[in-house]
């Protein structure tokens, strides 16, 4: 499933051929994603120009001079750009046809994925986004916030972090690898981790995901050339996916167990 690294690497893919171009026109060819799109939704968009594009956690936000097209993609979602005689595939659920020609494409096998239409300048108060924390790479997440969310908490910590409440973008992947950076065993209890481990957590948590943008940036071509990859970087991960092999700082075998249903990859001996 794509984390908040891959989904900012959409956004920054997509946004040089997106912003100050408008839309010709919209293509549904399927209505099922997550929720039903919006029947209407070429009557929203066509003739729009692109004022910019954002993301909100897992969301890239298409904003619009009245309005934001709000695109989420799931397990499977995939948004690339193609040229108006790309043939369609099985899965290709909706087209945007520009004002230059080029077509974004988006395509998703599991119909997880979602394309909502939002009116007004401010999403922020609609129902997906009011509840949900800050984002982890702004200053407003910081320890001594963890630290007051987390206190009387008996949650793993894993899932504490992992909680959109309360930070949004932590997804599982990369909660394995900034609590192996940050020392602390994925099972502990959030309100019992101290001041001290939150401010160590917050830099690895910040570290781990500014390396992996930085990593998806490499992969940008990808969204132009028409060939449907989802821009992922290689990662490079120090924990997650290793379960039994030895861990890269004390040599000792990884450890593999569930944590709310999801794989959770530690360090007895170096994480406590």
């Amino acid at each position: 499933m794509p984390e908040l690294p891959e989904v900012e690497t959409v956004k920054r893919g997509i946004a040089p051929h997106l912003v100050k171009r408008r839309f010709r026109s919209v293509t549904i060819r399927d209505h099922r994603l997550r929720w039903p799109v919006d029947p209407n939704l070429s009557h929203y968009l066509v003739g729009q120009e692109v004022l910019n594009i954002e993301r909100r956690a897992k969301y890239v936000l298409v904003r619009l001079l009245k309005g934001y097209l709000v695109i989420h993609l799931g397990m499977s979602g995939r948004l690339y750009f193609v040229s108006a005689d790309t043939p369609v595939a099985k899965h290709d659920h909706l087209d945007w046809e520009l004002d230059n020609g080029q077509i974004l494409r988006y395509t998703d096998p599991r119909r997880f994925g979602a394309v909502i239409w939002i009116d007004g300048d401010d999403v922020s108060t609609h129902k997906l986004f009011a509840a949900l924390g800050p984002e982890p790479l702004d200053d407003v997440f910081n320890a001594d916030y963890l630290f007051k969310r987390s206190r009387k908490r008996k949650v793993p910590i894993k899932s504490f972090i992992m909680d959109a409440h309360v930070v949004v973008g932590v997804g599982n992947i990369y909660a394995n690898e900034a609590l192996f950076m940050a020392g602390i065993l994925p099972t502990r209890e959030a309100g019992s981790v101290s001041l001290a481990r939150y401010i160590r957590l917050v830099d690895a948590v910040k570290k781990v995901l500014a390396q992996a943008i930085t990593q998806g940036g490499t992969t940008l071509k990808d969204f132009v050339g028409g060939d449907g990859k989802p821009g992922y970087f290689k990662q490079e991960l120090q924990v997650y996916g290793r379960g039994g092999e030895a861990c890269p700082i004390c040599r000792k075998s990884l450890k593999e167990m569930k944590i709310a249903q999801r794989t959770t990859v530690f360090c007895k001996s170096c994480q406590r």
